[in-house]
């Protein structure tokens, strides 16, 4: 691929890690020692940022130095990422986060011993970059997640820019939300729903699917496959902003849950650096909570020691300051229990649609 045939995105992407490799030769070239400061990433260095409404980093920094063994590995591999990378979007490729970690084993010196520390690094030059992960052609492995609802998305195929109704157009499990879904390749092209609904789990997903529930709630579905995926929060977040859709999320009923909804509101601690860009912070939480445990007296499990340990972290996570969630929390570490969304069956299939959720949604104003 020819610069011609870049677009700006992947222009300024190429230009921007350029500049990171030049910067690390250029201290060689003055006799200075090569380092790189970024932001450190820790609980502490989270801050709530009133403009954007989201959590951000801080001003706590860390420097990476060439002065130790291990720094002078980070700078290699960095400068050995920076070109693979632009060889990558100078030759119209893409490469899967762990084809780039297989890749690293042919850098003697600087190949990378775990996927982790690869991972760690491409989110280190989006730092310094100012850049996406997506802009420099790196995706994930393939999540599942799928959307399901009269949606009209216009997205990228081999043979051009392609319409699909995301009913109409799509097999039972929906439309596969690719891994970038930026303007360029992916847009929203119309929709007749009155708000989003992201769901934790594939059986909830199919459940509400099944039961006619996006036609006669005017509802997208939004399958989240567990901890969302970067693509997932960021179209999440532009059917928010760009077409005025409200977004609920529907999760499982346990700390690593509320995670999963503080996500796609208020940003992850790893992707602190992108959160306005990710997060949605006008979401809400539908459900399961400690409440509805006893309210719909749902099954459940007992909370483990490391659920315990989690919902305590969260009574001091920034993201779950507010008086609802620690109404919940400390519910939940009372009740000493944890429930599924999908032990809402224990009242017939239909419930979940025919009153758990009208119920919710009758509270939020959107039903």
């Amino acid at each position: 691929m020819s610069n011609g045939k870049m677009n700006e995105r992947q222009k300024n992407a190429l230009s921007k890690l350029t500049d990171v490799a030049t910067d690390i030769y250029q201290a060689f070239e003055d006799g200075e020692i090569p380092k790189m400061q970024l932001p450190l990433r820790a609980k502490r260095n989270i801050e709530f940022d009133p403009a954007t409404q989201v959590w951000k980093y801080g001003d706590l920094k860390t420097v990476r130095t060439a002065k130790t063994t291990q720094g002078a590995v980070m700078m290699l591999r960095t400068a050995y990422v920076t070109k693979f990378v632009n060889d990558m979007i100078r030759d119209g490729k893409t490469s899967t986060l762990r084809e780039m970690y297989y890749v690293s084993e042919g850098w003697n010196a600087a190949k990378f011993h775990s996927e982790d520390e690869s991972n760690l690094l491409v989110e280190d030059l989006e730092t310094v970059s100012g850049c996406l992960r997506e802009d420099f052609k790196l995706r994930p492995e393939e999540r599942g997640a799928h959307v399901y609802g009269n949606v009209n998305f216009r997205t990228m195929t081999k043979k051009g820019m392609k319409k699909f109704n995301c009913i109409d157009d799509v097999a039972e499990a929906g439309f596969p939300i690719p891994y970038s879904v930026e303007k360029e390749t992916f847009e929203i092209d119309s929709h007749d729903a009155k708000f989003v609904m992201a769901l934790e789990t594939g059986g909830m997903y199919a459940r509400l699917i099944e039961n006619g529930f996006a036609e006669s709630a005017g509802a997208i579905l939004v399958h989240l496959s567990g901890q969302p995926a970067r693509a997932i929060r960021r179209l999440i977040k532009r059917l928010n902003e760009e077409q005025g859709l409200p977004i609920v999320v529907f999760t499982d009923g346990d700390p690593w849950s509320f995670r999963i909804f503080a996500s796609i509101a208020y940003g992850a601690i790893k992707t602190a650096h992108i959160s306005d860009y990710l997060a949605t912070p006008t979401s809400q939480f539908i459900g399961i909570t400690a409440s509805d445990i006893l309210n719909y007296d749902l099954p459940t499990d007992k909370l483990n020691d490391k659920d315990i340990a989690a919902l305590k972290a969260e009574l001091t996570d920034p993201r779950f300051n507010d008086a609802f969630w620690d109404e919940e929390i400390h519910a939940m570490l009372e009740l000493g229990r944890k429930a599924e969304q999908q032990a809402l069956a224990k009242h017939g299939l239909d419930f979940v649609t025919d009153h758990y959720l009208p119920e919710k949604l009758t509270q939020m104003g959107l039903w």
